[in-house]
């Protein structure tokens, strides 16, 4: 690895541990936010090769999605793009990715959350690439309001930290501290995952 690659990554690093701290200074509990509230978990994962778990058929964000959604009680949406070009190999998918970002894109994605407006607390969860969230997620949060809501943002990642919720702050919307977890820990220790996510749901007052 060449010095011009550790620097960039010691640059997300140190960019995604900033957001980390300035998004959950401010956060609220989710007992002042109401613990009566309907809750969706909405979330963007990926199958194929992964880095850190080899070839998986369940991504790590959805484990984790599926996690908070029975602790929670919530209803499950997952993001799902309308055109699935997204490359299983890992080194080709990680390229595809930064060239949407460089794009800005917003691909088009499948489905409906029926009612929406009926969900007050939202948990948004997504594996980081390039220090943000996946282009669909941003699909999805344009193609809502947001306004009075409450977001509850989580993340897989292997070494990048909690990132991705750049923009969040603009919708309106109450953000309560968010999760990151290894995609390594969901895919293969789910009692330990089922652990960070217990603590963390404890942590924000659920």
């Amino acid at each position: 690895m060449n010095i011009k690659v550790i620097f960039i990554i010691c640059l997300i690093l140190i960019g995604c541990s900033f957001l980390f701290l300035k998004q959950n200074k401010g956060g609220i509990s989710m007992a002042e936010a109401g613990t009566n509230h309907k809750v969706l978990v909405a979330y963007f994962s990926r199958t194929g090769e992964q880095y850190g778990v080899g070839n998986i058929k369940e991504g790590n964000t959805a484990i984790v999605a599926k996690i908070i959604a029975e602790k929670t009680n919530g209803d499950l949406f997952e993001i799902k793009v309308a055109q699935d070009n997204y490359p299983k190999s890992y080194n080709e998918l990680t390229e595809y990715a930064k060239k949407e970002m460089q794009q800005n894109a917003r691909p088009e994605i499948v489905g409906k959350v029926e009612n929406f407006s009926d969900y007050d607390t939202i948990f948004i969860g997504y594996p980081v690439w390039w220090g943000d969230k996946p282009m669909p997620v941003y699909t999805f949060i344009d193609n809502y309001d947001f306004n009075d809501k409450t977001i509850v943002p989580f993340a897989t990642h292997e070494g990048s930290g909690f990132c991705g919720t750049q923009g969040m702050d603009k919708l309106g919307a109450k953000i309560l501290k968010g999760l990151g977890m290894y995609g390594h820990v969901a895919q293969k220790d789910k009692p330990q995952a089922d652990k960070i996510v217990s603590g963390w749901l404890k942590e924000i007052g659920y």
